[in-house]
């Protein structure tokens, strides 16, 4: 029988006991849930979860290891898991470690043991909140203050952004991927079309990005409140007429910050791989991976160039658009797909087309 050596404590002064793997380092982040049914790994290593514990509602965490060719990034930010049940003897041919030893590696706390489900039904109806992985031996009364008075970061996209610019060499279009805190499942969607590749600091210019002369520019996912990078949106604002532009999950957002939409906060967010998306264009409905607490406004898109094109089956929110006059679409979900289903797949095929046209019609 395990011990209850660790506590989840929330803001309001929820506490659930459970037991620990991974590191014992005190984490404080933001706690939100994913509904995935497999793919730990690559939440575990996803920079859109910069600052984020993130609570699994499968039941069973880890049963089939951790490998060295499913990570979306090289230094995980995850600031924690919380899990019903984490396995210590995963069965799978490409295993290498198991989800406790990669943790300690990273320093990053694990809590299981706890009931997910009420934790999961308390984020829904109260929304996301701030929490802590510490020691059961802690003062709660002492441990809640502190919490109250901590104030979450704004910078996350600036800690998971690249700091110098680099390239991934292919032969056919030259992209500029803006990272703010790309996945590398983009990048390899983008190499298997034989894209020659700049990625390039959020916080780049219109100026330098245009040096690279680029064929087209996508937009990467990112951790946060897209309002927190107003470098990123002017330079947006100043390439949407010039280059043919594709944006997914926190580009998205940022692209309709940049031509006059706005944002908001979701409750509780979108996050898990069976996400159902409707394309306005055709009717068809799309299962989608997502990861985002953050939306545009339908009614904001009204005044400006943007259509609406996608729209989320459950609660009707915006899951994408494109502009009226220039080659520029973007979308919320994953079409990368890692985890998750492939239907989406299609976008980066429609993202090379544009490009292709936009050369010819110079």
């Amino acid at each position: 029988m395990y011990k209850l050596d660790r506590q989840l404590v929330l803001e309001d002064g929820t506490v659930y006991k459970g037991y620990g793997f991974g590191s014992d380092k005190e984490m404080t982040g933001e706690v939100v849930f994913n509904t995935a049914m497999t793919g730990y790994q690559e939440t575990l290593s996803d920079p859109s979860y910069n600052g984020q514990i993130v609570t699994f509602t499968y039941p069973l965490i880890g049963n089939y290891g951790i490998n060295r060719d499913d990570y979306e990034t090289i230094s995980p930010t995850i600031k924690g898991m919380i899990v019903r049940e984490v396995c210590h003897k995963p069965s799978n041919f490409r295993t290498e470690f198991t989800l406790d030893e990669i943790l300690k590696d990273l320093e990053i706390p694990g809590i299981a043991g706890i009931d997910t489900r009420a934790l999961t039904r308390k984020i829904r109806e109260h929304g996301t909140i701030k929490g802590i992985i510490t020691s059961s031996e802690r003062d709660v009364t002492g441990v809640v203050d502190e919490l109250r008075n901590n104030i979450l970061p704004t910078d996350q996209i600036d800690q998971v952004s690249t700091k110098r610019s680099f390239v991934s060499s292919g032969r056919g279009n030259r992209v500029v991927l803006l990272d703010c805190g790309a996945k590398s499942g983009i990048l390899r969607e983008l190499n298997d079309r034989d894209c020659d590749i700049i990625v390039m600091p959020h916080n780049s210019s219109a100026k330098e990005i245009l040096r690279q002369k680029p064929d087209g520019i996508m937009l990467s996912n990112g951790p946060g409140d897209p309002e927190d990078v107003p470098e990123a949106i002017e330079a947006i604002r100043e390439l949407i007429p010039q280059v043919p532009i594709f944006g997914i999950c926190m580009g998205h957002q940022l692209i309709a910050l940049a031509a006059g939409a706005k944002t908001y906060k979701l409750k509780f967010g979108h996050r898990g791989a069976n996400q159902p998306v409707k394309n306005l264009l055709t009717g068809r409905v799309d299962i989608t991976s997502q990861n985002h607490g953050y939306a545009v406004d339908i009614d904001s898109l009204k005044n400006t160039d943007l259509e609406l094109t996608h729209v989320a089956v459950n609660d009707g929110t915006c899951e994408g658009f494109r502009h009226k006059k220039y080659p520029v679409f973007s979308v919320q979900y994953h079409p990368e797909a890692a985890p998750g289903p492939h239907d989406p797949n299609y976008l980066f095929d429609q993202f090379v087309e544009n490009m292709e046209k936009f050369k010819k019609n110079k």
